[in-house]
């Protein structure tokens, strides 16, 4: 039954007599009750219409409170306020995206000039790494109960670290290795000091695995090629095998202290898990460098690379007719032989023996080719190559840079052109080197330019500057593109196909990197990647 006015502000006033036989048929409860208020009309007693001794006034709207218990509009009022109360809730932005005023010239400088970010000069990464507040009580308080029985598992004094001269970056060991087992689950990951200082360290971590597996693999299997080797890797440090290191070492009551760590499930168990041993290693190669990584992965954690199920998958093997350097012939290198190698003092190459597992003595052949005198003048103008190096001996210097001519010839060497007769004449093994140095690199340079960010933040950074398209595009704005070589039959394809040709561009711009590592050391891939490819894209461009 509709009793509703054209006229928003008036409503049918019903006469007496109409009224009282009506109000026993309609009833409206006032009561707000979880499910609408139902309606039950009689159709015997409405089947004709009676509106004609109905008066239509018009008054104004009174309040609810006013209105009486049983009125149509009270109850409309009611509904109408339910609806709002149990309306969705407006979603409030998170309380980090909210603007706070900036702070005063005065309170930056003294956060700034009391950050421990900033009591290390001689040493910058390391001091990038430091939480950006002093530990508090809490802090204190964990370190206190289980820091002894971590540095007892990995094999350390359990002297604090903070006893040790001001030169030696091990004095800050106690607190880099607190910051590494503060995992996300744990209580003290909600302060910001320790949640940033943790993320930095899983960030740098990553990378430094990857490069000293990287090392260690190629100079232990000098015939393999790179994809056997990044099974093997997998097959070490794959999140899903984490868990069994960690618990080798008895370190898992650190991270789960109130769970047991074989009942939880995969997504529980292995982010922790991976997050803290990633952490572990970058305080590790911060405070001690790239032998002590070696020494915990192998001897603190057992992993031993011949074990079955590290094995890479069957595969068809090129056949290698090429001869590999004396010193691995006929043996396979052990971690502690890759640790405890020092270069002699009157070595061609800052890493020598990763040079010679990545280029073959055989490139000698090519000395004196066309390209050795063509193309080879331009690409060493381009990347400033030779540097100048103070060696005493001039026979040094001239066979240094004959060889790096060879590894440069073979960084531009596709694998189209000699790999089925000769499978180490191309740049996979230097490829494989140099995009793990590229990224520690890169990692590095971010940690100590952003002092606040926290790792996830760095993670997207990271990857965003080293894209594979960008990687390809930087080498392709220094014309090095057209000097890389291919075979006859694929020349016109790759020179034509961008599909075909960006890849092996990327491949080339990385293998430059590792072999800049292996002739001149880490400052050298820093001076290719931000100075000449300009990988953060800061300097001006030539109009």
């Amino acid at each position: 039954m509709d009793l509703s006015a054209s006229s928003s502000s008036s409503f049918l006033r019903v006469s007496r007599t109409c009224r009282s036989s009506l109000v026993p048929e309609l009833s409206f409860s006032s009561s707000v009750s979880q499910f609408p208020t139902g309606i039950q009309l009689n159709p015997s007693r409405f089947a004709k219409p009676r509106f004609q001794n109905l008066r239509i006034c018009a008054s104004v709207a009174a309040e609810p409170q006013d209105l009486p218990r049983d009125s149509p509009q009270r109850l409309l009022k009611e509904l109408a306020q339910r609806k709002r109360a149990t309306g969705p809730k407006k979603k409030v932005p998170p309380k980090r995206f909210i603007l706070r005023p900036p702070l005063d010239d005065k309170k930056l400088a003294e956060r700034f000039l009391n950050s421990p970010q900033l009591s290390l000069k001689s040493f910058p990464l390391l001091s990038s790494c430091l939480p950006p507040s002093r530990l508090n009580s809490a802090d204190k308080t964990w370190i206190d109960e289980y820091l002894l029985e971590a540095k007892q598992a990995l094999g350390y004094s359990l002297e604090p670290s903070e006893g040790l001269p001001d030169d030696n970056p091990a004095k800050h060991f106690d607190t880099l290795l607190y910051l590494a087992f503060q995992h996300l689950s744990c209580d003290r990951s909600r302060a910001r000091h320790v949640k940033n200082g943790h993320s930095r360290l899983w960030f740098l971590g990553q990378y430094v695995l990857e490069l000293a597996l990287a090392e260690f693999f190629l100079q232990r299997y000098p015939r393999e090629s790179p994809g056997p080797m990044r099974e093997r890797v997998f097959a070490l440090i794959g999140k899903r095998y984490l868990p069994k290191w960690i618990k080798a070492a008895s370190l898992h009551n650190l991270i789960f202290p109130y769970d047991d760590m074989d009942k939880l499930i995969r997504k529980e168990r292995e982010p922790p898990v991976k997050s803290v041993f990633w952490a572990l290693f970058g305080a590790i190669y911060l405070c001690y460098g790239m032998p002590e990584v070696y020494r915990v992965l192998f001897e603190v954690f057992g992993m031993d690379p011949d074990a079955e199920d590290c094995q890479p998958r069957s595969r068809r093997q090129l056949e290698d007719v090429d001869y590999v350097s004396v010193e691995f012939e006929g043996k396979k290198l052990s971690w502690q032989d890759v640790a405890t190698y020092k270069p002699p003092e009157d070595a061609l190459f800052t890493q020598p023996r990763l040079f010679r597992a990545c280029v073959p003595p055989g490139m000698h052949r090519f000395r004196g080719n066309i390209w050795d005198f063509d193309s080879k003048p331009q690409v060493m103008q381009t990347l400033g190559y030779p540097l100048a190096m103070n060696d005493k001996i001039r026979e040094i210097t001239e066979a240094r840079n004959i060889e790096l001519g060879l590894g440069l010839q073979l960084c531009f060497l596709h694998p189209s052109k000699h790999k089925f007769e000769h499978p180490r004449f191309c740049y996979e093994r230097l490829e494989y080197v140099g995009q793990k140095i590229q990224d520690l690199v890169m990692a590095e340079r971010l940690l100590m330019k952003h002092l606040d960010a926290p790792g996830k933040w760095l993670q997207e950074k990271h990857r965003r500057l080293l894209m594979n398209k960008y990687c390809g595009r930087y080498l392709r704005d220094k014309r090095l593109h057209n000097f890389i070589i291919y075979s006859e039959e694929v020349q016109d394809r790759y020179e034509h196909n961008r599909r075909l040709r960006n890849p092996a561009t990327t491949a080339v711009q990385q293998a430059l990197h590792g072999l800049s590592y292996s002739v001149y050391g880490k400052p050298d891939v820093r001076r290719l990647m931000f100075e000449v490819f300009d990988f953060e894209q800061i300097q001006p461009k030539p109009m």
